[in-house]
């Protein structure tokens, strides 16, 4: 590593006060972001900024400091739009995670739009997210759920796409995978869902905070994201949709500033996306969505991943040079085709015991089915334990979990 690299990479890892803790006695090794990103001091700033300053609810009052955090709200709505190229401000609806957002979706437009005959095509690597309230609509509306299969290799098995997606209303599929690290091909998909005539939904909560996004590009009608994984605070998210696709749905929750009028017999829903925005929001969680947009964007997305793909490689050659066949990483093999996600299976240790010892040694890992049941099954195993990368980290976390995991084999002998 180049010396400006690693004065640029410590200079960012300075940025995020938690990594400064010591954990057992040891110098924290943070390698959970794929479940929850640590926040840098700009983040955390602004949201304190917003809570001394300007403390009001939005939209509603006339007053100096509910003005001006209206203004800081929408000004967040604009960033997040063009972070991932969305037409349209009126296109970021806000959610409290990716998890609301899908829901919306199923609820909102699947509700309007889905019965008995019609089909919603998924994948076997979803999250649960974007698997669940598939299954409960479909229950309660009547329609076909159909799987797009996972391969040897950790990718998607499209050979029977055209099949599956024959008479389907909507395609939701995950744009990388949280337990593969796989990044799935959603334009080539998008295309094919497009002519036979269905909506796209992409899960994209390991994907935005990873990669240049681009909505437009991506083909997308649907998109949902979470701004705890991508540098901003828990409680926020966002759907991205189409206008036209908004305008036609009918509201997804009922209450205050989601109307424009309200009668005894009936009301009139708000306009874009405040129709979807029910109740006092997240106004301060919004602020720091806003400032973790601005951060990213200093650091270039780009360069964002560039990093990662550089990390990701050093990982899985450390990490096969050190424990050879004891060790599988699930997913591709190739770096360029995945994100920073290793899920691993070491020897015959199960992934809680062997986080646990990890965590001896302040290396912070996830264990567990990262709540994608169906794809462990897949997979033939009951869980994995996953270390996931981000902005900051670098070759020591790694060389860290790597010796981490020897004491863990010693200890289990």
């Amino acid at each position: 590593m180049s010396a400006d690299r690693s004065e640029r990479l410590s200079a960012t890892k300075a940025q995020f006060p938690l990594l400064a803790r010591r954990v057992r006695d040891r110098p924290i090794v943070y390698l959970d972001s794929a479940a929850s990103s640590q926040k840098p001091q700009c983040v955390l700033d602004a949201m304190n900024t917003y809570y001394e300053t300007i403390n009001a609810n939005v939209h509603r009052g006339a007053y100096e400091i509910a003005a001006q955090a209206t203004d800081a709200m929408e000004s967040a709505r604009s960033a997040v739009a063009r972070f991932v190229n969305a037409p349209s401000d009126n296109e970021i609806v806000f959610t409290k995670n990716v998890t609301e957002a899908i829901n919306l979706v199923a609820r909102s437009w699947g509700g309007a739009n889905l019965g008995p005959g019609d089909a919603v095509v998924i994948t076997e690597m979803e999250h649960h997210a974007n698997i669940v309230p598939w299954h409960i609509m479909a229950a309660e509306k009547g329609f076909e759920l159909r799987w797009i299969p996972v391969d040897s290799d950790g990718g998607l098995d499209l050979s029977g796409l055209d099949r599956l997606l024959d008479g389907a209303k909507l395609l939701g599929v995950t744009a990388m995978s949280n337990v593969l690290g796989t990044l799935n091909p959603v334009r080539h998909l998008a295309d094919a869902a497009h002519d036979a005539g269905a909506l796209v939904l992409v899960d994209a909560a390991q994907y935005v905070p990873h990669l240049p996004t681009d909505v437009q590009a991506l083909g997308a009608d649907f998109l949902g994201f979470t701004g705890h994984k991508m540098c901003g605070p828990t409680g926020i998210g966002v759907l991205w949709a189409r206008a036209e696709l908004l305008e036609a749905m009918p509201p997804f929750l009922g209450g205050g500033e989601m109307i424009l009028d309200v009668r005894k017999d009936g009301f009139l829903a708000n306009h874009i996306p405040h129709k979807f925005e029910a109740g006092t929001p997240p106004i301060a969680e919004i602020v720091g969505l806003g400032a973790a947009v601005e951060y990213l964007n200093g650091l270039g997305m780009e360069r964002v991943r560039e990093h990662e793909v550089s990390l990701t490689a050093y990982a899985l050659r450390t990490l096969q040079e050190r424990y050879g066949s004891e060790l599988d990483v699930h997913g591709p093999a190739e770096p360029a085709c995945r994100g920073g996600v290793l899920s691993m299976s070491f020897r015959d240790i199960h992934p809680h015991d062997l986080s646990q010892v990890l965590d001896d040694r302040g290396v912070c890992v996830r264990a567990g089915h990262h709540c994608a049941k169906p794809l462990m099954r897949h997979l033939g195993v009951p869980a994995t334990t996953r270390a996931s990368l981000y902005v900051y980290n670098d070759t020591s976390d790694v060389d860290a979990l790597a010796d981490a995991l020897g004491a863990a084999g010693d200890f289990f002998g």
